[in-house]
């Protein structure tokens, strides 16, 4: 059977542990030439050989990239263009939040928030046109948080939507490049962002993991390669006429 992503060469920003790295680990057994990014060195080498494992063809190359840093993305290019002169496969995927309810939500926390999940999402991809293939596939990290209300988590949520709203208007502004857009929103997933939300404490973390499984029709909550095999699909070409859609990728969480 012929590799999903063969002679594909694939983006994936924040891929150094869950859902990102997954999906890296994926994007590589399909065949891709996979380059992945992170903001600290030692867990984007870590990363690196971990996807090495999985690689069909071509080691995975890794590059220290903060999403939000704008003169940081334009090397990043730059180093792609030198060494690859396309992109047909981009995921952004870097971002992250933290939780504060309403009354206690700073400036800092918002910056933060809205400088990873947005402003990085903005950005990763506009820097990328030039190199974006025709036909190319460009996934957005979403969230189901996006579209249903969490205590304390406003300004997370509302980075998700501002991204959600990213791949409805720029379908239009690509349409004669036959460039796809399309989000993929995972539900709860066990990634350790997810249960670093808890603190450090293990049986607080099993706590929330538990609370939000109770939340999801199938009674659990997902793993990091269920959501990289769903993100393997908007790469691939059997996603050719899926565009400007929101796969939701969350047990049925959404749907209720």
């Amino acid at each position: 059977m012929t590799a999903k992503l063969a002679n594909k060469i694939a983006l994936v920003t924040g891929a150094t542990s869950g859902i990102g790295l997954a999906t890296a680990q994926r994007f590589a057994l399909e065949g891709a030439q996979v380059i992945v990014t992170g903001r600290r060195q030692a867990e984007l080498d870590a990363a690196v050989e971990k996807i090495s494992q999985d690689a069909a063809e071509r080691r995975p190359i890794g590059l220290r990239v903060d999403s939000s840093d704008l003169t940081a993305l334009d090397g990043l290019y730059e180093e792609i263009r030198a060494r690859f002169g396309r992109l047909d496969v981009l995921y952004a995927n870097a971002g992250g939040g933290s939780m504060l309810p309403l009354g206690e939500i700073t400036e800092e926390q918002f910056d933060d928030t809205f400088g990873r999940n947005v402003k990085g999402t903005l950005f990763t991809v506009q820097k990328a046109l030039p190199l974006l293939s025709k036909g190319a596939s460009v996934i957005l990290t979403g969230s189901t948080a996006g579209s249903s209300g969490t205590p304390a988590f406003s300004v997370y949520a509302a980075s998700k939507a501002a991204v959600r709203a990213f791949a409805r208007n720029w379908i239009l502004d690509l349409k004669d490049r036959g460039i796809r857009v399309n989000t993929i929103s995972p539900g709860a997933t066990r990634t350790p962002g997810l249960v670093e939300l808890a603190g450090n404490d293990a049986a607080a973390q099993q706590g929330l993991v538990d609370y939000l499984a109770a939340q999801i029709p199938l009674g659990r909550v997902g793993e990091p390669d269920e959501i990289a095999k769903a993100a393997v699909f908007l790469a691939s070409d059997d996603a050719s006429f899926v565009n400007g859609t929101e796969l939701f990728v969350d047990g049925g969480q959404a749907q209720i």
